[in-house]
């Protein structure tokens, strides 16, 4: 790191997950906010923390276990498996922003959805998955993290939020899940088991009970709990967190 980024990093610090008040955790599909963060959210609600969860798009085509249902039923049958998922995890308030799953819709459509939750809802730190992951190739996912990042920016300027015909909010960080680099961790200790459940128990049409995708990605979440979680003695849940003065024109920043 260069002497620039050294001095940048100790005047522009990444805050701790547990620093504020306002949560809003968007997510691309029903169940990635879960699989990507949902022990740090329940953890986040059982502390008394205001907790917002949107889900971007409708997950019409998100399955392989029912080809007999149709894109409409699998949508509503998951939105129904995300509500009852949240409430598992403590959060009641539950937006949809009801876009086609598979990247079927236009970025502006898109952005107004986030926007308009981020001026109703005035988060101090958003929650969405990381787009700058090497390996990250679904659109949906790309698409969310980006446009997240890019209204994290501007979300303070009334004019632009204006045009997307919202308020504006004081978003004072970024938290990328489903990250390769965090830099800020969530202990979860006591809230493993329950975010497991709110996947295992209630995404039933993405994870049939005993199926090898149920399996597998139990066992990758364990495995990545416990490990962010040593320094804890327990379990965590790892971030890539970006403050608001590092989002703009700071590249020697380097989160």
């Amino acid at each position: 790191m260069s002497f620039t980024g050294i001095i940048v990093r100790n005047v522009i610090k990444a805050p701790q997950i547990g620093a504020f008040k306002r949560y809003l955790f968007i997510g691309s599909h029903p169940d990635d906010i879960e699989i990507g963060a949902g022990a740090t959210a329940a953890a986040l609600a059982a502390s008394g923390k205001e907790v917002c969860f949107l889900i971007c798009t409708d997950g019409r085509y998100g399955t392989d276990n029912d080809r007999t249902l149709t894109g409409q039923e699998l949508a509503a049958k998951r939105r129904e498996e995300a509500l009852a998922s949240a409430k598992m995890l403590g959060v009641t308030d539950v937006r949809f922003g009801d876009l086609s799953d598979g990247a079927f819709y236009k970025k502006k459509e898109l952005l107004t959805v986030i926007a308009g939750v981020i001026g109703d809802f005035r988060p101090d730190i958003i929650f969405a998955p990381d787009p700058n992951v090497t390996s990250e190739s679904h659109p949906d996912h790309l698409n969310v993290g980006n446009a997240a990042r890019r209204l994290a920016v501007i979300a303070g300027n009334p004019g632009i939020m204006a045009a997307y015909g919202t308020k504006e909010a004081n978003v004072q960080a970024i938290a990328y899940y489903m990250t390769a680099k965090p830099n800020r961790f969530c202990k979860t200790t006591g809230f493993l088991k329950t975010q497991l459940d709110s996947i295992f128990e209630c995404h039933l049409s993405q994870f049939p009970k005993g199926s090898p995708a149920a399996d597998s990605v139990r066992l990758y979440l364990k495995l990545r709990a416990y490990e962010y979680g040593v320094r804890y003695l327990g379990t965590a849940e790892g971030f890539r967190v970006i403050p608001a003065g590092g989002l703009h024109c700071v590249p020697e920043l380097g989160y």
